[in-house]
């Protein structure tokens, strides 16, 4: 599908010199196109300069992009804090006060990335270069862009000097790729000043799509909760040569092998089951109707089949569902080691009770020498669509895609999200932009890119949201 129309625009302006003059002397109401422009410019060059910052985690190295905020910060006048979780592990915050008495609104995202090798990708993953009007670069969809429209809107706020109802926070985190420890998990055990006051949190976890000309906005509003298990086997250590009936290898081969072929029960929780519904508004001519009842869909065997071949994140939205992802047995090919593990990512539905989970997964296994252990594990939460944020959200988009199919949606991955729905802090995962469905595979993939027009364009959507929700 191509993209959108692109618009005329300004030359990028120099860096921190006049990136939103005119926004000096008018009241963000008062912006003209020129303006907006230039914010969109402006998300541009930023894009670049952020993307180019190498984040992979790990080993993170945030604190090289908290420093890129922090520069700002100063040349704009604004206060912010930092800390560091770890050494080279940073976060940083920054807050515009509101006069009322209205709850916080949070614009979240983290600053580390997945790795990305060269070799599979057209261009150096962080050199961010622009190619037939896309920006490459390992986090323009994951999650760099995004952060950098939000601080746009922050800047543009500040710039504007709207009078605000409510406080409007600024936090870019570490370690979300790794599960948050260094990061959002950080910041809510150790600084929780960082967002006091705060109500709402838009964060990443959704967005736009197009396929064939259809046009889908998804809101995430719940997620799966991921379960990260250890699988540790135990046996017998001998010679390679003579190999016994069992060894704490084969027991683990075994084991997995019946978790690879366990078909767990549909469960199908109202807010999947709304999904659903919500994208059988614009699905294909084959999938409208199964979308439309997907509790009765899924109890078809070949019908769940062709759905996982088609698209596995939606299936799996259906049922607990287990990865096997890492392996470990002997560290010398003769040697039958003492003892093999593999690692599982499972990720439950939202109403899954994680202890009766295990106990299923140890019946299924069924083997008193292979122990499940715990690594890592969430809880559930599920934000209201009732809330001033999500109406903000679908305003917007209804304003710049009339005709779009916009639902509510439930994520198979998790995000840092989970920590302030956790804290009863209504959490939504949202990106101002379209992207067509074949780029969805730059996400943790290979030539990850976003195009000029959605930087552009997303800067406006998330101006018109923030203010929606935070404006007098």
């Amino acid at each position: 599908m191509p993209d959108v129309i692109r618009r005329p625009h300004s030359p990028v302006m120099a860096p921190y010199v006049v990136p939103l003059i005119l926004l000096l002397a008018t009241s963000l109401s008062a912006q003209s196109p020129a303006d907006i422009d230039r914010l969109g410019e402006e998300a541009v060059r930023r894009t670049q300069e952020y993307l180019r910052i190498n984040t992979t985690n790990p080993p993170g190295n945030e604190a090289a992009a908290a420093a890129f905020f922090a520069r700002i910060f100063k040349q704009e006048g604004i206060v912010f804090d930092s800390a560091s979780s770890a050494p080279g592990r940073g976060n940083i915050w920054a807050r515009l006060k509101g006069t009322g008495s209205e709850p916080a609104l949070v614009l979240l995202h983290h600053m580390d990335v997945v790795p990305a090798d060269p070799k599979y990708w057209e261009s150096d993953p962080f050199a961010a270069a622009i190619r037939d009007g896309h920006v490459y670069g390992r986090g323009t969809l994951d999650t760099k862009t995004l952060g950098i429209v939000q601080l746009q809107a922050f800047l543009a706020l500040h710039h504007g000097r709207v009078p605000l109802k409510r406080d409007v926070i600024f936090i870019a985190t570490a370690d979300e790729e790794a599960g948050g420890a260094y990061g959002a998990g950080w910041l809510v055990k150790n600084r929780p000043d960082a967002f006091k006051g705060a109500g709402l949190v838009l964060n990443e976890g959704d967005g736009g799509s197009v396929e064939d000309g259809r046009e889908l906005f998804s809101i995430e509003v719940t997620q799966k909760v991921p379960l990260w298990l250890a699988l540790v086997s135990t046996g017998k250590p001998g010679h390679g040569s003579g190999p016994p009936v069992s060894t704490a290898v084969t027991r683990l081969i075994r084991a997995l092998y019946r978790i690879q072929t366990h078909e767990f029960e549909s469960r199908i929780v109202p807010a999947v089951d709304a999904y659903f519904k919500g994208m059988g508004r614009s699905a294909s001519p084959e999938w409208k109707e199964f979308f439309k009842d997907i509790a009765r869909a899924s109890t078809d065997r070949n019908t769940m089949l062709k759905l996982q071949m088609w698209q596995p994140g939606l299936a799996a939205l259906l049922r607990n569902a287990c990865s096997i992802t890492m392996l470990q047995g002997s560290a010398k090919i003769n040697v039958i080691p003492p003892e093999a593990r593999a690692q599982i990512d499972c990720r439950l539905v939202p109403d899954q009770d994680p202890a009766a989970f295990t106990r299923e997964l140890e019946s299924v296994i069924n083997d008193p020498q292979i122990s499940v252990e715990k690594i890592m594990g969430f809880t559930p939460a599920v934000s209201s669509t009732d809330t001033p944020l999500y109406r903000a959200i679908e305003a917007t988009i209804r304003r710049h895609f009339p005709t779009a199919n916009i639902t509510p949606s439930v994520q198979t991955g998790f995000t840092d999200s989970h920590f302030f729905r956790d804290l009863g802090l209504a959490s939504y995962g949202f990106a101002p932009f379209l992207i067509p469905v074949a780029d969805d595979s730059g996400v943790h993939g290979n030539n990850e890119r976003i195009s000029l027009e959605n930087i552009r364009r997303g800067t406006s959507m998330m101006l018109e949201i923030v203010k929606a929700v935070a404006a007098r």
